[in-house]
């Protein structure tokens, strides 16, 4: 898929771990963790606008699009 998720990119930097995250924001660490691998077909605006809050950043540090080759 070429929308990459950074969210462990911005843990990382904030010196946080996934399931601090989840708590914060009220996500189940197992929807957090299918964020993160990309493997959730979706995000709910309501959902990344916590996680920008909690890690103090935006929308565009967390997901990135990368083209496929064709």
């Amino acid at each position: 898929m070429p929308i990459i998720v950074n969210v462990d990119v911005m843990l990382a930097k904030r010196k946080m771990t996934s399931s601090e995250l989840a708590e914060k924001i009220g996500l189940s660490p197992v929807n957090l963790s299918i964020l993160k691998t990309g493997k959730a077909k979706g995000v709910r605006f309501t959902t990344l606008d916590a996680i920008c809050k909690v890690l103090d950043c935006q929308p565009g540090d967390l997901l990135e699009y990368r083209p496929q080759a064709e």
